[in-house]
């Protein structure tokens, strides 16, 4: 059996062998497929200064509210915790129910949370509020990236990069305005505002998404035999218990952990590392709004990439890219070349926030798209690591060792990322064939 997208290259056009996933998508929708994807973007840019803001208003926040830097890490590790563990339930529900009323508590969670922190007085506070609109970020994206993979399972690179994209890039135009309003005095106001059009946003989004009915690519009527079909629809599709019991979905997971921690340490501690190198304030301002752009850019490209290339060594590329571009990060830093710097920061972004699209793919491709957002939710709590690393221990390493060492352990996870990539081979039963000599499983 051909490969498709995980051990080979993916299709690109709209329809795959006999199966025109597009015409069917309008048919059941009464509008292109392509509009959900809008919506799904829109919403992700909007929650997006919860994880891409937050290297620019901490400042702020530790001077009015005076916390010291692993406390203040802290409330960045509480985010990614529980964005990122909200996103089982969240994900089981919406492969059952659908988006609708899930969207719709996560507009009320993310902009309320902005809002809130407009107003917080103390450390607890911020803890809470950051909490509770992560689990609104958390819903969101699960729901946003899902999305994709169920109504492009011929596209799942292309439109999950364009979902993801959105995230990172839909911070470049609010970390200008947070920059020039970074006093103790201003940021409540910037903060108010940016909940404001969080809440707007994400509730438009919660009345324009639905979900393709089960039968959508119900393959009984349909001519077209397995060559023809989407990776994430060939195999069987594995629930979330049977996919536990692979060793595929460990190393993934592990992978995963990795490349989080490498990716968010520089977004969130990128003003501090510049600034403790002594480059001028506009080295650090260029760095924290050019490194959403990069990140959200690479997404669309790489995605495409992986749809129309063997995925894996796509992804195997990147990652090492990634960790090397740190390395140089931090070697631009020890000899004060602002240039270069934002250059590596630029570089290091775009091969690492991709994994942000190669993992769904990859998961749906080895796993089914069924069951896609439960499933990935699980692959996804693999962040948490990534954000304690970047956070709560970031902040300790960074105490005792300096931001040097630190730096460079975020690019050698990253290329151990990278290498790890070639062990990966589908699990018997994707309808994949590997491309390694081994067998599957």
């Amino acid at each position: 059996m051909a490969e498709n997208g995980a051990d080979g290259g993916g299709a690109g056009d709209e329809s795959t062998g006999g199966m025109d996933y597009a015409a069917r998508a309008a048919e059941t929708l009464g509008f292109s497929r392509w509009w959900q994807i809008a919506a799904a973007a829109g919403m992700m840019a909007a929650v997006s200064p919860y994880q891409y803001v937050w290297s620019s208003i901490s400042p702020a926040l530790s001077e009015s509210l005076d916390i010291a830097l692993p406390a203040l890490g802290a409330v960045f590790s509480f985010y990614v915790v529980f964005q990122s563990l909200s996103q089982f339930p969240a994900g089981k529900w919406r492969d059952s129910r659908g988006p609708g009323a899930l969207t719709f508590l996560a507009a009320l969670l993310a902009g309320g949370g902005y809002i809130g922190l407009a107003y917080a007085t103390s450390l607890w506070q911020l803890y809470l509020l950051y909490s509770l609109g992560a689990i609104g970020v958390g819903i969101v994206y699960t729901v946003a990236v899902n999305t994709a993979v169920k109504w492009f399972p011929d596209r799942t690179g292309l439109t999950t990069g364009v979902g993801t994209m959105a995230f990172a890039a839909g911070s470049a135009l609010v970390v200008p305005y947070v920059r020039a309003n970074d006093s103790a005095a201003a940021y409540s106001s910037v903060l108010r505002n940016i909940g404001i059009g969080i809440l707007v946003v994400t509730l438009v989004g919660s009345f324009l998404l639905r979900d393709p009915p089960t039968d959508w690519l119900d393959r009984a009527d349909d001519d077209s035999d397995d060559e023809g079909l989407a990776a994430s629809i060939r195999g069987r599709n594995y629930s979330t218990r049977e996919m536990l019991s692979t060793w595929q979905f460990w190393l993934l997971y592990a992978m995963f952990i990795a490349m989080a921690s490498a990716d968010l340490l520089v977004i969130a501690n990128v003003v501090r590392f510049a600034e403790n190198f002594g480059l001028a304030a506009l080295i650090a301002t260029l760095s924290a709004t050019l490194l959403p752009i990069a990140a959200g850019v690479s997404r669309l490209i790489l995605g495409e990439a992986t749809d129309r290339f063997d995925r894996k060594r796509v992804m195997a590329g990147s990652f090492l890219l990634a960790g090397l571009f740190r390395l140089g990060l931090v070697a631009a830093g020890e000899v004060g070349n602002g240039a270069v710097f934002v250059a590596c920061v630029l570089g290091a972004m775009f091969f690492s926030s991709p994994l942000y699209v190669f993992f769904p793919s990859m998961l749906a491709d080895y796993y089914g798209a069924a069951n896609s957002s439960g499933n990935y939710a699980v692959l996804y709590t693999a962040k948490v690591g990534g954000g304690v690393f970047s956070g709560t221990v970031a902040g300790y390493l960074v105490a005792t060792l300096g931001w040097t060492p630190t730096f460079a352990l975020g690019g050698a996870l990253a290329v151990a990322a990278g290498l790890a990539v070639f062990v990966l081979r589908p699990p018997s039963g994707s309808g994949l064939r590997s491309t390694d000599p081994a067998a599957a499983d």
